[in-house]
């Protein structure tokens, strides 16, 4: 009996990226013949065209969408199975949610089966240096090219506690790489693609007592006490807020306030 086993769960791709399902054939016959349903969408159409391979288990390609074939005929596994994958390739010029279906037909000796594959263009993230302590006048030059032309970018991240790097998202990456060429402060991307997970640390605000402790020797930086010294007391880690005594004081005077609003000169030993 003739069938397809294997996995065909929906899978997102960044524009210009691979993506692919292994799969097998079990059967008895000695050739087999593949045909190939393709459907692109939403514009249908008017969608760029993705690219899509069959391959055997050594990756030599049986079939491509590159001519005008939508079948192919192959050697069988004869008695078991036999493997192969599906490849498919987004194309750069893919925009957010475009959407490919590949029907795999496969028929041989009266017997057929068929699973569909489906992918949907994703996002990239990608990782651009720039010169350290510039990352806010890269971001804003980058910002203000992001609505010339085709606006694909659609977010810049330059974390406060990180030097020397922007976070760019977008989907066409050929295109992020030219519209940084010509910003001074911009160095090159970082080889590869970044997850919203890895860089999801940046993404949730640090609590501005982070890094104090007890004991620690602070300068106030704003309010009536500017310029004074002052040791730490106490910690609200829920209010964000700090006790200290001013050191310089006639008379040790516990004051209250917020973690932004001190710098931390020593470090308790």
């Amino acid at each position: 009996m003739l069938s397809i086993i294997g996995e065909n769960d929906p899978k997102d791709v960044h524009a210009g990226s691979p993506v692919k399902w292994p799969f097998s054939v079990s059967s008895d016959a000695s050739k087999l013949t593949f045909t190939f349903t393709i459907t692109t969408g939403p514009d249908g159409a008017d969608a760029p065209e993705w690219t899509v391979e069959l391959n055997d288990a050594s990756h030599e390609e049986i079939w491509s969408n590159y001519g005008n074939k939508t079948e192919v005929k192959t050697d069988g596994p004869a008695n078991g199975k036999k493997d192969f994958s599906l490849e498919v390739i987004c194309p750069k010029g893919a925009r957010y949610g475009d959407t490919v279906s590949v029907s795999v037909n496969v028929s041989a000796e009266g017997e057929t089966d068929s699973m569909t594959f489906n992918a949907r263009a994703s996002q990239s993230i990608m990782v651009l240096k720039t010169q350290i302590d510039q990352e806010k006048v890269v971001s804003d030059s980058l910002a203000a090219k992001a609505n010339i032309g085709e606006k694909d970018i659609y977010a810049i991240l330059s974390p406060g506690s990180l030097r020397g790097y922007v976070f760019v998202e977008g989907m066409n990456t050929d295109r992020m790489h030219e519209k940084t060429r010509d910003i001074k402060k911009a160095r090159s991307f970082v080889d590869g693609e970044t997850t919203i997970e890895e860089i999801s640390p940046y993404l949730v605000p640090l609590s501005t007592v982070v890094g104090i402790v007890e004991g620690d020797l602070v300068e106030l930086i704003s309010g009536p006490f500017k310029g004074e010294k002052a040791r730490v007391q106490q910690i609200d880690q829920t209010k964000e807020e700090i006790t200290v005594e001013l050191i310089e004081a006639m008379v040790p005077i516990p004051v209250t306030v917020k973690g932004d609003s001190v710098r931390v000169i020593e470090k308790e030993k």
